[in-house]
């Protein structure tokens, strides 16, 4: 027999092997168990979570002649059957390629047809998202009405694509990522049933990397196990590319220490080598993204993808940095990102995005030192400041909400989540005033990217746009504006 990929062969045969989506499977089987079956439901969420494998079996238990429990018995005709494709009741259709009106109709004009061998017809749409509008509005009536031997089981990434027409008729479950744990326990499991060995190491990192997919795990463990039976975490690094990327922390050192000819000699040896320079941006950003978590999250060992090894030389070099260093470096990166994606010389804009770097490694706490300033002149104006963000006026509100923003980040946005770990908020004049002992928390805010992070964030727990702010005790003076510091400077200089 020809080999069978591990995905394809250890896929879940019941929703008791279905890994991390406990909510999602104890209330199918309940459902099952007690004939209560709805006839149509939604799958949402990430790629490799089990979307696909919960619609086959929900199709299977459904039909199933002796099902026990709510799990199909997979021992019977038909599940045998459904599980090779050889039952013409069972229909999975791709909705990126069958999205058109016409295939929703021809599907309609089947459901009258009783089922052939089972109890129910149940139809699969997989990528639902990507059904035109009009096919959406010629399932709909179908949808809401089906014939009581046809079940509906819509699967989708993107949830947010559908029409609500959509989602008012269908009963939802959301499928979360899948912990490393969870994964790395699933692959050790596989490993022995097919007898080779994989190292406790090596499996938590494949789970890390496969980012809460277990697709994604099982296709790398296929990648690592070609080339030996014993897979450690050196093979796994070596395998997928981690091993030769020791370039960044040299490159990162570089531009810590402000050496500018060390920079542009490596940049030349990775472009003789064909490295991509946009590629190598988006690298190097997320390497300093690495560095900015060791610093802001107490801990970070689970937000770093990477090797034992390579952990320790991470937090050695974080060492050298401060986080508003780091996060100077990020923004300067990501303009230079969208200057990569526009040159017709790549090599070009990222020798001058590293120097940019290199020019700003005296930068320490996010400002360069200050320089002493002469003491105002008497006769010198002051300029009246505008109001800042924190204003004084309004009265002060709890946000019961706040709790509920923190819980969406942690998967949204973990370093976020972090930075603002036992931090509080309140309200004021259409403002989130947010209290936070983290010393990061005011660098951190100032990114585009966080800032909207946490803007979403809030807006999904409130139904509101609101504005951000720092909290600060009433009888703190307010900070000055800088421009109103800067028409002060004018008018000494004036003088």
């Amino acid at each position: 027999m020809s080999y069978q990929v591990l995905y394809r062969k250890w896929r879940s045969r019941t929703f008791g092997e279905i890994s991390g989506q406990p909510h999602v499977t104890t209330t199918l089987r309940h459902a099952l168990a007690s004939g209560r079956l709805g006839h149509a439901y939604l799958f949402t969420g990430p790629r490799g979570t089990g979307k696909t494998s919960c619609a086959r079996l929900l199709a299977k238990a459904v039909n199933c002649r002796e099902p026990r429990d709510g799990e199909p018995c997979n021992v019977c005709a038909l599940c045998r059957g459904i599980d090779s494709g050889a039952v013409m009741d069972v229909i999975e259709i791709d909705a990126a390629s069958n999205n058109g009106v016409d295939n929703i109709r021809d599907l309609r004009e089947e459901t009258s047809f009783l089922p052939a061998q089972g109890k129910f017809r149940v139809y699969i749409i997989d990528e639902v998202h990507m059904l035109s509008a009009g096919a959406f509005n010629a399932l709909l009536k179908t949808l809401e009405e089906p014939p009581e031997y046809v079940i509906f089981i819509l699967a989708t990434t993107e949830v947010h694509k559908l029409p609500a027409t959509v989602l008012s008729r269908c009963q939802r479950f959301d499928f979360h990522r899948i912990s490393a744990e969870d994964i790395a326990a699933r692959l050790r499991f596989i490993a022995e049933q097919e007898q080779f060995t994989l190292e406790a190491e090596a499996a938590l990192l494949l789970a890390r990397i496969a980012d809460g997919a277990m697709r994604d795990a099982l296709s790398l463990l296929d990648r690592c196990r070609v080339e030996t039976d014993t897979v450690t975490a050196a093979h796994v690094a070596r395998c997928i590319g981690m091993a030769d990327r020791h370039y960044l922390f040299a490159l990162t050192d570089a531009c810590l220490s402000g050496d500018i000819p060390a920079a542009l000699a490596l940049v030349q040896t990775l472009y003789q080598d064909a490295c991509d320079m946009e590629r190598l941006c988006e690298d190097l950003l997320f390497h300093l993204r690495n560095l900015l978590v060791l610093l802001v999250v107490k801990s970070p060992r689970e937000l770093v993808v990477c090797t034992e090894e390579d952990f320790t030389l991470y937090k050695t070099q974080a060492g050298k940095s401060s986080a508003a260093q780091l996060l100077g470096f990020m923004e300067r990166l990501e303009a230079a990102a969208g200057s990569l994606r526009r040159s017709s010389d790549k090599r070009m804009e990222m020798e001058i995005a590293l120097i940019r770097l290199c020019a700003a490694a005296e930068i320490k706490d996010g400002a360069r030192e200050a320089k002493p300033q002469a003491p105002p002149k008497e006769d010198a104006k002051p300029s009246a400041p505008k109001p800042p963000a924190q204003t004084t006026g309004g009265v002060l509100h709890a946000f019961p909400q706040w709790e509920s923003v923190l819980t969406a980040l942690q998967t949204a946005n973990p370093p976020l989540a972090g930075i603002l770990a036992g931090s509080s908020a309140v309200t004021r004049d259409g403002f989130v005033l947010i209290k936070s002992e983290n010393p990061a928390f005011p660098m951190f805010i100032k990114q585009s990217a966080q800032a909207n992070s946490l803007k979403d964030a809030i807006a999904n727990a409130t139904g509101q746009s609101l504005r951000l702010g720092i909290f600060r005790p009433e009888n703190e003076a307010p900070p000055k504006d800088p421009l109103a510091q800067l028409a002060e400077k004018a008018a000494e200089l004036g003088n």
